[in-house]
């Protein structure tokens, strides 16, 4: 028994080292460089397979579905929380958000976890990860959720087919800031570096979100970081939020990939996957396309026009 006892014992500890192995090599990855997206898949072998995210939503090859139903959200205005922590993890800001969120309208519960932002540098100012037609918006937010009804938490649920639920908001310039995201960019010196976390009031959090939660694309796809698990149903808005200049700086400027004592000190700038082959998934849309796109594409060429006239 002691024997057994014993090669029980060696067997845990070899678990455990394994785990730690795995752990402290998947925590190197990075954008660009040696261990930059474009090689990502030599680590993480998810990362080369074929049902891959972000993508590039082309609207012509869209499908309407008359069958996808408005998304509905549970304890978003009001969270069952005093604080939420705010961190910065060296490839994001994240902020986790308690249980007693969850998206209802779908076949199962998807629980929140977390959401985080993606961005991109003051010389290079449109960072989505979601393109539309070819074109990247400024930044995008990833609100992420767990099957709960299947899965006891999101770390088990990430490896699985059905495992995950991720909302994606595309972020476009405006001319006010806006003041519900201002309740996490009003805090970003707090998180300067990597490693850095910090507690922020809680806030309505649907306000980080478009009003018209009942036009969206969807597809089947994957996490757009390492270890790019293919298990989330990608549910992402076409309407906008806008933010002011002076917010997209403070993602732009302000953050560093590195910790306070690292030399030197990287800026947290480009954290953005480039989009994936769509391959042979259905793109799918919750409204009827062709007003609201050619809509939007009117008013983006009228603007580009009235620039071009004031610049010169």
């Amino acid at each position: 028994m002691r024997m057994e006892s014993g090669f029980r014992v060696l067997a845990l500890w070899c678990m455990i080292l394994l785990l730690t192995v795995a752990a402290g090599r998947g925590s190197h990855w990075t954008y660009e460089g040696p261990q930059g997206q474009k090689n990502w898949e030599e680590e993480y072998l998810n990362c080369g397979k074929r049902a891959q995210s972000p993508v590039d939503i082309q609207t012509q090859m869209v499908r309407y579905d008359p069958s996808l139903r408005p998304v509905h959200l549970k304890g978003y205005s009001k969270p069952d929380c005093d604080w939420f922590t705010i961190s910065n993890n060296g490839h994001t800001v994240q902020m986790t958000l308690p249980p007693t969120m969850y998206i209802s309208s779908l076949p199962e519960r998807y629980t929140a976890v977390q959401l985080h932002f993606h961005w991109g540098s003051s010389e290079q100012p449109e960072g989505s990860e979601h393109q539309v037609d070819g074109e990247r918006a400024s930044a995008e937010l990833h609100v992420v959720h767990y099957n709960s009804e299947k899965y006891p938490n999101a770390s088990e649920a990430m490896s699985k087919a059905d495992g995950l639920a991720v909302l994606g908001i595309l972020m476009e310039v405006g001319q006010f800031k806006n003041p519900a995201y201002e309740n996490i960019l009003s805090h970003l010196e707090s998180v300067t570096f990597a490693g850095q976390e910090a507690v922020i009031p809680s806030f309505d959090v649907q306000s980080l979100l478009p009003t018209q939660l009942d036009k969206y694309f969807t597809y089947n796809g994957s996490l757009t970081t390492p270890p790019c698990f293919q298990s989330v149903l990608w549910i992402v808005f076409h309407q906008r939020v806008q933010l002011s200049p002076s917010q997209f700086t403070a993602l732009e400027t302000g953050l560093f990939s590195t910790a306070p004592d690292a030399a030197p000190k990287l800026p947290l700038i480009n954290n953005f996957r480039a989009t994936q082959p769509l391959s042979d998934r259905q793109l799918k849309a919750s409204f009827p396309m062709g007003w609201a796109i050619n809509f939007r594409k009117a008013i983006l060429t009228l603007l580009k026009i009235l620039s071009t006239k004031l610049q010169n």
